[in-house]
């Protein structure tokens, strides 16, 4: 079991790829301390995820709105308080936000939607480093997505938020180099979850035509893999993916199963990070 002896904090499993990521966590031999926002499916999840422990095993169940600094605080202290130490946090909990042009959105709903998803990210991230630092180890996979690097038109809130979370995490992997700690981002793939619901009720009139295309056709077809963006988790949370840090994978496309051979080319180079396109990058001599 990869996990065996590690215990887990994932936010955003009662349904969709956090619960993915908690069955194949437990799976895989960790302890996990999940959040939601509706505490009754959370309790739904809890009871159906307690099925899959074995002896040592915990799943925890802890009702938070990850944009409130006070119940992030207080989750991840309980977390921390039940399991013990803690190894690896999952930032999951994630909102597709207003769809439609982006001066016609509602303002309220994008900054929402930046609240929840960046500081989503950045108030469990904060909450938790204290206790990776003093056990000088720790693991944070961050759930970016959609619009990080290219346009997403019609959902510029999620991918500017999607984008900010990708710098966010390269930043915390530069200020924690050398420390245990590894951050680390993953691009699931275009998952046929509650989001893609939503993304096909908006219909074609506030998202495009190709936009609505592209959701019929992801609808019909399956889309990407739940259970291999979890399996990429996995591998990230694990002691093969150490000092593998700074970097945006792809569930989908990315060889990451064998990343960790290639740890002296992933340090010295910018390979899966985001930076900008010079003309000399595209055979352009520009003057």
């Amino acid at each position: 079991m990869k996990l065996r002896g590690r215990n887990a904090i994932i936010t955003g499993a009662s349904a969709g790829l956090g619960r993915a990521i908690a069955t194949a966590f437990l799976a895989e031999g960790a302890g996990v301390s999940i959040c939601g926002r509706d505490p009754q499916t959370l309790a739904k999840a809890h009871r159906e995820l307690s099925v899959f422990t074995t002896s040592g095993q915990r799943v925890i169940a802890i009702p938070c709105d990850v944009s409130c600094r006070d119940q992030v605080d207080d989750f991840i202290g309980q977390s921390i308080e039940a399991l013990g130490r803690v190894q690896i946090l999952i930032n999951n909990a994630g909102v597709l936000g207003p769809i439609g042009k982006t001066d016609e959105v509602d303002l309220a709903e994008w900054r929402g939607t930046i609240e929840t998803n960046v500081y989503g990210v950045l108030l469990p991230t904060r909450a938790v480093l204290p206790h990776f630092r003093a056990n000088g180890y720790g693991k944070v996979v961050n759930l970016s997505g959609g619009g990080a690097t290219s346009p997403r038109p019609f959902f510029s809130a999620y991918a500017v938020s999607k984008a900010a979370v990708v710098r966010l995490t390269e930043n915390l992997a530069e200020e924690l180099r050398g420390t245990g700690i590894d951050v680390n981002a993953i691009a699931p793939g275009a998952l046929n979850t509650r989001m893609l619901t939503q993304t096909i009720a908006a219909g074609p009139e506030r998202l495009g035509g190709t936009q609505f295309s592209q959701a019929i056709q992801q609808r019909d077809t399956g889309g990407a893999s739940l259970e291999r963006a979890a399996e990429l988790c996995v591998y990230l949370a694990s002691g093969a993916s150490d000092r593998i840090t700074g970097r945006l994978i792809s569930a989908p496309w990315d060889p990451w199963p064998t990343l960790h051979e290639h740890i002296g080319d992933l340090q010295g180079t910018d390979i899966y990070t985001l930076r900008r396109i010079l003309p000399e990058d595209r055979a352009k001599a520009w003057k």
